[in-house]
């Protein structure tokens, strides 16, 4: 026969572990690591094993069915140290060094498109570019490639969009420069590489050339001198061809494996009185491609690694071909897998189609962008910690969402305050309130920030969410959140209004534990704020509204908190009522 000592200790042991264990797998433990867990801390159980199992599956079943909050909530009270414990292997990873770095002379860049803004695949470059610069003491370049103003073109917002993305998430740089208004210097370096014998002008059409390329033959244009060709070139300048009448090529191995390769275009004309470029306008109209423009750069500003996707492995073997022409030294390139994040709207084509007809913008929060997940709550933190983590390996990553969310709840969580919410509120009635009731509201239980609050007696009129009816006809006896213990006792009719009828007990916890009693969020009738919460899911964004505690009007705009029970929020205060964007739970 077990000893009643012995039970109740066993229960408070499985009780704290099944609660560390429901934290871990989404609110559900598992009995059989409290089980392992209950037998490390106190050995001597293992002979009584058999007769236990039922006790901790129960104190197991009791614990499974408190919502996430309420069983973090518990733990931070009574267990506050086990959650900030860093589980083993957690430690922060580092970074492995760059091939041929030399301290002070490291030189990085991170270089957009400004076609549109960034999101979680290229904040990847732009944060290991920044991070080597600073762990080498060297520069870091930020430079705007935007050299197609007609099948890329640029949004003119884009480039401070960029910026913006980039303070945020803690990305500083040393230079900056937008390649539209660096056209005449690839104009100078294209004549040298054409008078090197290394580029041509091609007046072939696509079609032609491609016949030739795909022979592994030159086309009848490459062979001519290079007087010629300089020739041709100042007359693409003065505007004697028109679109697709001529194009700079830079001479390659006519028999690499990838035709692509194989004398790629390096300028090419763009009829810039239809289609303006939104920097310089219709100025020019032979127009560097990314490979031209981008391989330039990088040896005249002094770029010494480049880090960027493996997808690029193709364009750093065309550009060494130009490099080689010209004599130069080609910078050391790190190519890493693709990191993309699921769960959000990551089509880049269909996000600039939504923003180019109005009906989005770039912080939309459906969309993936840095601009949308900052609006959703998520912080710098979680993006360096989830960078750092892929960081430079060849391999593509996928995170999910909840996988970010984990991230961001752990950093978050520390801090964000605690404020209760209703969502289609249903009047509750509580009688035999004592005439004066000091509440304590607790606004963060690590914290232990408490905001108190007054209410009177003999009868409280509250509101409560819809979704928590069921909880008083199946448990009787229900905790309002830091305010009481209640009974219920049916249901009353005043018109129209539909109220719940309950009876004070007390406020105590050992009460609430003592009857298993659910705990609900609550606010009081006469004082609350209206709150409009956006909750994307998706391609679709659902909005709702709840009545949320009075003193969300006490906090600031863009502030991360948490509705217990519901989840994690973004405030936002410059709409007619309090916005939230919702984050996760």
């Amino acid at each position: 026969m077990l000893e009643e000592s012995l039970l109740k200790e066993v229960k408070e042991i499985a009780y704290k572990h099944a609660l560390l264990n429901a934290l871990k797998h989404n609110g559900k433990a598992k009995p059989g690591p409290v089980v392992a867990k209950v037998i490390a801390e106190k050995p001597e159980v293992k002979k009584y094993i058999k007769q236990l199992i039922p006790f901790i599956k129960e104190v197991v079943e009791e614990v499974n069915k408190l919502s996430i909050e309420e069983q973090e909530r518990i733990v931070r009270e009574n267990w506050p140290e086990l959650l900030e414990a860093k589980p083993r292997g957690e430690e922060e990873k580092k970074l492995p060094p760059l091939p041929n770095a030399v301290e002070g002379r490291v030189v990085t860049r991170f270089a957009p498109n400004p076609d549109y803004t960034i999101h979680l695949g290229n904040a990847r470059p732009a944060y290991l570019s920044y991070l080597y610069a600073v762990m080498y003491r060297g520069r870091m370049i930020l430079r705007f490639e935007d050299t197609d103003p007609r099948t890329k073109a640029p949004f003119p917002d884009s480039y401070k969009q960029i910026k913006d993305d980039l303070r945020w998430l803690g990305v500083k740089w040393d230079e900056e420069y937008i390649q539209s208004l660096r056209l005449p210097i690839y104009y100078s370096v294209v004549r040298k590489l054409i008078e090197s014998g290394g580029a041509y002008v091609d007046k072939c059409s696509a079609e032609e050339f491609r016949i030739y390329r795909d022979a592994g033959k030159p086309c009848p244009h490459r062979i001519l001198d290079s007087s010629v060709h300089l020739e041709e070139f100042d007359k693409m300048l003065e505007g004697y061809y028109g679109e697709g009448e001529a194009v700079v090529r830079v001479k390659t191995d006519l028999s690499y494996p990838d035709p692509s390769v194989r004398d790629w275009v390096a300028l090419r004309i763009i009829d810039t009185g239809k289609t303006p470029h939104p920097v310089v306008g219709d100025k020019y109209i032979v127009w560097p491609t990314y490979n031209c423009a981008c391989g330039i750069d990088d040896h005249v500003m002094g770029v010494t690694h480049i880090l960027r996707a493996k997808e690029h492995e193709t364009n750093t073997i065309k550009q060494k071909y130009m490099y080689s022409h010209l004599g130069w030294v080609y910078p050391e390139a790190i190519h890493f897998g693709r990191l993309s994040l699921e769960g959000v709207m990551l089509s880049k084509s269909l996000m600039r189609r939504k923003i180019s007809e109005g009906y989005m913008v770039y912080d939309d929060p459906r969309f993936g962008t840095l601009a949308a997940l900052r609006r959703r709550g998520i912080v710098p933190e979680t993006i360096h910690e989830i960078i750092k983590s892929v960081g430079v390996n060849p391999g593509d990553a996928r995170i999910s969402y909840a996988n970010l969310a984990a991230i961001n709840r752990k950093i978050v969580d520390p801090k964000a305050r605690r404020y209760m919410m209703v969502t289609e509120p249903v009047h509750l009635v509580i009688e035999g309130v004592p005439e004066k009731l000091i509440v304590k509201i607790i606004r963060h239980p690590t914290t232990k920030e408490v905001e108190e609050l007054a209410v009177y007696g003999p009868k409280l009129d509250i509101y409560i969410s819809r979704s928590d009816l069921d909880l008083f006809t199946k448990h009787k006896v229900v905790r309002l959140m830091d305010l009481a213990n209640v009974e219920y006792k049916g249901v009353s009719y005043n018109g129209e209004q539909v109220s719940l009828k309950t009876t004070f007990i007390d406020n105590s916890l050992d009460t609430a534990r003592k009857y298993g009693a659910p705990i609900i969020q609550w606010v009081l009738v006469n004082n609350y704020s209206v709150i409009e919460i956006w909750k994307p899911n998706g391609e679709t964004l659902v909005r709702e509204y709840g009545y949320v505690e009075k003193s969300i009007d006490n906090v600031g705009d863009g502030e991360i908190i948490q509705f217990y029970r519901y989840g994690f929020v973004r405030i936002e205060k410059k709409h007619a009522i309090i916005r939230a964007i919702y984050g996760h739970r």
